[in-house]
């Protein structure tokens, strides 16, 4: 069974940093697609970044683009996304969502929405 667990959400002040983990499980963590997409209650849901294990193909979000950076530790079947210089505007619920299919990829940021498989979500909250 596909499982994602995102972990490292918390409150932290405008201009400060985070680090989200997703820790997957149940898939051959070395040819899959996976990203990041956050959701503010009762907005819709906003694609943060796709990167494909394939080719390394990463997309972010043209507003998020330079603050935040997604890595893998294969050895460790997890996903990191840094969150820099953090903003009000930033506050949302975190998902990691992942396509184990062999051969997945992205091809954009929105290909992340299409995943199969998705964790609960670390909420993050910056106050101002």
């Amino acid at each position: 069974e596909v499982q994602l667990v995102e972990s490292g959400g918390g409150l932290v002040q405008a201009g400060g940093s985070l680090r989200l983990s997703c820790s997957a499980s149940g898939f051959t963590f070395d040819d899959y697609a996976i990203g990041w997409v956050r959701q503010v209650p009762g907005k819709e849901r906003e694609g943060v970044v796709c990167v494909s294990s394939s080719d390394s193909r990463t997309y972010y979000s043209d507003s998020l683009k330079g603050r935040f950076t997604i890595s893998r530790d294969n050895d460790k079947n997890t996903v990191y996304l840094q969150m820099n210089n953090l903003e009000p505007g930033d506050t949302a619920v975190y998902y990691c969502a992942t396509d184990p299919t062999p051969g997945a990829y992205c091809d954009s940021v929105d290909a992340v929405y299409g995943m199969d498989y998705w964790g609960k979500g670390a909420l993050v909250i910056v106050s101002s």
